[in-house]
């Protein structure tokens, strides 16, 4: 009876430690486009500049109403004679509406999968089957920073746009406050990574940011000045905050290798 409760213990230990993984592995299948806009996350343009141009748009479970924007991937087609081995990074600037795959990559992602010389060949299959796991966004040198919004009018309305989000994270609310005072209103959600607000308060301004990680690990980042009184629209500020943050995810299978 000793014995049979010591194995039931292990069993439980091994399976937590099994299921408890930032690395969950899903298969699917990818598609391209020759061009993702990257007008849903409210990046525009910009996001063409964003991780070497390797850029993704995805099913609404990986989206998630915005939160998903910014989150970085690898993607591995599964076809070895075609493609590497390695896994292509990828970030999420979209939304997609293909129910036949997870993934609509741009071409030059899509290219990127391809053993040398065969590109042409993988454009012509024009859908792949694809192994996927999400991995934290790495931002050299850059920190979180907020784009304002072109249609901001000051003193009123404000709108940004979270830029440079690292880690394997998302933002799930914003507060924003005067410099040296300490009472903070809340952001709406607009959509994709924009938020926004009729009441802006007066003078410089600093911003809260709750971010989540894995499936229940909240941080709460709090900055100096982020605006100041003058602020103007489609001006990015950086708030000096870097965020790296990677927490387990409970999720099966998982998948420790480097790809």
């Amino acid at each position: 009876m000793a014995a049979f409760a010591l194995i039931f213990v292990l069993f439980i230990f091994f399976s937590s430690a099994n299921s408890a993984c930032d690395s969950c592995l899903h298969q699917s299948k990818a598609t391209y486009t020759s061009q993702i806009y990257s007008g849903g996350c409210g990046y525009g343009p910009l996001a063409w500049n964003f991780n070497d141009g390797l850029l993704a748009s995805g099913l609404p479970s990986l989206f998630k109403g915005g939160a998903g924007c910014g989150a970085c991937f690898k993607v591995r087609c599964k076809n070895n004679a075609l493609c590497k081995k390695e896994g292509t990074p990828v970030m999420l600037t979209e939304r997609q509406g293909d129910n036949r795959t997870d993934f609509v990559l741009n071409k030059d992602a899509f290219i990127a999968m391809a053993n040398h010389g065969r590109s042409q060949d993988l454009l012509n299959l024009g859908i792949v089957d694809i192994e996927y796991k999400r991995v934290p966004c790495v931002k050299k040198n850059r920190n979180l920073a907020v784009r304002v919004q072109e249609y901001s009018q000051r003193p009123n309305y404000l709108a940004i746009t979270i830029l440079y989000q690292g880690g394997q994270t998302q933002v799930d609310a914003i507060d924003i406050a005067t410099v040296g005072q300490h009472v903070w209103r809340t952001l709406k959600h607009s959509y994709g990574a924009v938020w926004e607000t009729n009441h802006v308060p007066e003078g410089p301004l600093r911003f809260g940011f709750l971010v989540k990680s894995g499936d229940e690990d909240f941080n709460y980042y709090r900055t100096q000045v982020i605006l100041p009184s003058d602020w103007t629209p489609g001006v990015i500020y950086d708030t000096g905050v870097q965020i790296t943050d990677v927490a387990q995810e409970k999720c099966y299978p998982c998948d420790e290798s480097t790809w």
